[in-house]
């Protein structure tokens, strides 16, 4: 694949959905833009390896998500932030209505297990398949399905939510809640 205009506007156009994922990942904000940086640094040394034809931006997560577990693997002896003082300069409060809900929301993901938030926010968040979150996370189609199941059901439960409401998608914004197929954003 060549460097052209239309690549780097692919490249911007991720962008945004990498910096969530990365958010989703790092619970940082400032760590998550070195990540999307760093990401985008190797796709761009790596785009000789990019098939034409295929996803981009699942390539793009599956580097992000690969390049997250190295560091991790590599900082596993950091301290955390204990005191909070890295994470009181990272919340903002909303000027919505909503901020209380999208709060609640955003503790019940970081609840979740790792793997079971990563998969639901890259099939529900993100929009991809399940088969495209099956290869970014590495792993049988049947794990993405059943841990985006177990996570929905774990998240219902933190948020307080009866399984049969049907106000989840409305009152969060998301359709993290919502059985079945991937929700997209429209």
């Amino acid at each position: 694949m060549t460097a052209s205009g239309d690549l780097k506007s692919r490249l911007v156009e991720a962008m945004p959905n990498l910096r969530a994922f990365a958010i989703s990942l790092c619970g940082n904000a400032d760590k998550a833009d070195d990540l999307v940086q760093e990401t985008l640094v190797k796709a761009w040394n790596k785009l000789d390896t990019f098939e034409d034809g295929t996803n981009l931006k699942a390539w793009l997560f599956t580097i992000l998500r690969n390049t997250y577990f190295s560091q991790y693997r590599k900082r596993r002896r950091e301290l955390a932030d204990t005191d909070g003082e890295y994470s009181s300069r990272l919340s903002v409060q909303p000027q919505q209505q909503g901020h209380v809900d999208l709060q609640d929301v955003s503790i019940a993901l970081n609840e979740l297990p790792d793997d079971q938030r990563e998969a639901l926010l890259l099939v529900a968040a993100e929009g991809f398949s399940y088969e495209q979150a099956a290869e970014i996370s590495e792993c049988a189609v049947g794990t993405i399905k059943s841990r985006v199941s177990r996570a929905r059901v774990r998240l219902a439960e933190l948020m307080q939510i009866d399984s049969g409401d049907d106000f989840a998608t409305e009152r969060y914004g998301s359709g993290v809640l919502v059985s079945g197929d991937p929700v997209t954003r429209g």
